[in-house]
């Protein structure tokens, strides 16, 4: 019996994650956090930031806080450019339903979104 196999309705979404420090996270010795950017799949936004606080928690991090930017589609209608090298990314999320970290910067010094109680 053959089953039709139905269109995903997964969708790519860019978030920015500032997360905070943790033991065992990874990040440099006297960094006071980072912030991600990262392209998640998910059939909603909020499925996505979902699926990326879970797998970097999971990676012993501290997300503190996750800011959307919307698809690849949204992005572009608001004017963004996009290389193809982000492109591809976004596609790899897409193929392997993942959450892919494509750039990661420490954050040195006082911080008060990383600081906070």
């Amino acid at each position: 019996m053959a089953t039709d196999k139905k269109p995903s309705r997964q969708q790519v979404f860019t978030l920015v994650v500032q997360i905070g420090r943790k033991s065992g996270d990874g990040l440099p010795e006297k960094a006071t956090g980072a912030g991600l950017v990262v392209f998640a799949s998910g059939i909603d936004e909020a499925e996505a930031v979902r699926e990326t606080v879970a797998v970097l928690k999971q990676a012993e991090t501290a997300p503190l806080d996750v800011t959307g930017y919307g698809t690849l589609e949204e992005r572009l209608a608001e004017g963004h450019e996009i290389d193809d090298e982000e492109r591809g990314l976004m596609q790899r999320a897409l193929d392997e339903n993942a959450v892919i970290i494509a750039q990661m910067e420490p954050f040195y010094g006082t911080h008060p979104e990383v600081d906070a109680d």
